[in-house]
């Protein structure tokens, strides 16, 4: 039974198994993204009912670019189909959206949406939905540490005075406290450039679910999971 008293304030998610769960079912890759996208669907309601503040989910890597075209433009489309389609919801259900990663380099028409989404949710104070497009944890970083070593140049800051909060402020997670649980679908156990400077506390599940397969009830389990550690952060 989940403890709501010890709801975990962000969870972030690696939505790992769309292709695998598509070709098990002898269906092409882009049936298992629509399918990823329903899940993803239910997570995020789910998050809502339980209270969770934070949800952060990896939707596209900068190394994503290296798959085919074909399913690069089939992940975007949904994309674009996903916001058209739940940004009323979403609005009605107080869910602030928020993009971390380069999304500005995504084709026009995923851009526009997002755009439109942000400005519509940027006021809303239920959950946040943070969609990790374009992302790569070693890219976020480097562009962090190019904008302090830009100050230092400058004279506006020393080198001796950068500290873990300077940076983290200049990361895309900047306001945004860093993830309680780090849940990855599908059987494989990394990260995969995924917030790299930000787990350094985090709890991870991993389940072999494939992610559209990932519905309410494993979600919950998973938070069953995290809720019976203890943390230490680095303490006995």
């Amino acid at each position: 039974m989940i403890d709501y008293d010890k709801i975990p304030s962000h969870v972030a998610i690696i939505m790992d198994g769309n292709g695998r769960w598509a070709q098990s079912k002898n269906l092409p890759r882009f049936a298992g993204h629509n399918a990823g996208m329903i899940a993803m669907k239910e997570i995020v309601k789910a998050s809502s009912v339980l209270g969770i503040h934070h949800l952060t989910v990896y939707a596209f890597s900068t190394e994503n670019w290296k798959r085919s075209m074909e399913e690069v433009s089939g992940i975007f489309k949904l994309l674009v189909l996903y916001v058209e389609k739940e940004l009323k919801e979403l609005h009605e259900n107080n869910v602030k959206v928020k993009i971390i990663g380069d999304y500005q380099k995504l084709p026009g028409d995923a851009v526009k949406s997002i755009e439109k989404t942000l400005e519509v949710t940027k006021n809303n104070t239920g959950l946040q939905f943070n969609i990790a497009l374009n992302y790569g944890s070693r890219d976020e970083i480097v562009r962090s540490v190019k904008v302090l070593a830009q100050e230092v140049e400058n004279g506006k800051l020393k080198a001796e005075d950068i500290t873990e909060d300077m940076i983290s402020n200049y990361l895309y997670t900047a306001g945004i406290p860093d993830p309680d649980m780090i849940i990855r679908t599908s059987g494989e156990k990394r990260l995969s450039n995924y917030l790299l400077w930000q787990c350094a506390y985090s709890e991870f599940i991993f389940t072999d679910v494939l992610w559209p397969d990932f519905k309410k009830e494993e979600f919950h389990k998973a938070i069953e999971e995290y809720q019976g550690r203890k943390r230490r952060y680095g303490g006995r």
